[in-house]
């Protein structure tokens, strides 16, 4: 069996990307036994790898051990990084809260927005990829309702509240160019993240009654993946434990 430094080694011989072989294989590792557990070991989610204020580089890095799904929070550094790395074969996936102002550059990069929980960002979002669709020829963009799982309502890190789901499933639905992927949320801060899953799972069942389709769950992050998958996340966004704590922003 190779010993996951010697696939470091193999893909770059850098001790960064070493210590990033590690850290994804122990993620890998955690994803396998909570998809087992779950009864679920032949339909594990997707991993995306949130790289935000990470350089370029560690991308490369991580292409090279097999990472093709990336998320970016901020347009700025999204736009540049997927600029800069055009030569991979890479899905960029936007997982941060998005000014309808910067549609039009999300569209130009980005297969998926992990976060459209207004109406007026669906529009822009829209108006945005019918453009890219017509000038650069690029597909429909995967978009996810985020849901606000607070149960004081506070939105401080978005969603749109619970009931107004089947409000915006409709206006994706109907709008060219965006296809309706699923539901989204965040675990509350300072809670167990089980109820809150559960509640996702609640409001994705309600969902594919209308949209059968839109069965995915983009859910769990490097603390609480396995609650997630408990619940029947198919996407998850990881990002400290394997990229390591966020370089000191100048």
């Amino acid at each position: 069996m190779t010993d996951v430094s010697d696939a470091g080694r193999g893909q770059g011989g850098d001790a960064r990307s070493v210590e990033l072989a590690e850290r994804l294989a122990a993620v890998r590792k955690r994803i396998s036994a909570a998809a087992e557990s779950a009864g679920r070991a032949d339909r594990p989610p997707a991993l995306i790898v949130v790289t935000k204020f990470h350089p370029a580089d560690d991308i490369r890095r991580l292409a090279a051990l097999g990472i093709r799904d990336v998320g970016e929070n901020r347009d700025q550094e999204a736009a540049a990084k997927a600029l800069e790395l055009a030569d991979l074969a890479l899905t960029w996936h936007f997982v941060g809260q998005l000014q309808t102002k910067k549609a039009k550059s999300v569209a130009r990069y980005a297969a998926t927005v992990h976060s459209v929980d207004r109406p007026q960002l669906v529009d822009a979002l829209a108006k945005a990829v019918r453009h890219e669709m017509d000038s650069s020829g690029r597909g429909p963009l995967g978009c996810f309702i985020q849901v606000n799982l607070e149960d004081d309502g506070d939105a401080h890190r978005g969603g749109a509240a619970p009931a107004d789901v089947a409000l915006l499933a409709e206006r994706i639905a109907g709008s060219e160019g965006l296809d309706l992927m699923g539901v989204m949320a965040v675990a509350p801060l300072g809670a167990p993240p089980e109820p809150a899953f559960e509640k996702l799972s609640g409001v994705s069942a309600r969902l594919t009654e209308t949209y059968p389709a839109a069965t995915a769950i983009s859910a769990g992050m490097s603390q609480d993946l396995e609650a997630a998958i408990g619940f029947g996340a198919t996407h998850l966004r990881i990002g400290s434990d394997i990229l390591g704590s966020r370089p000191a922003v100048g």
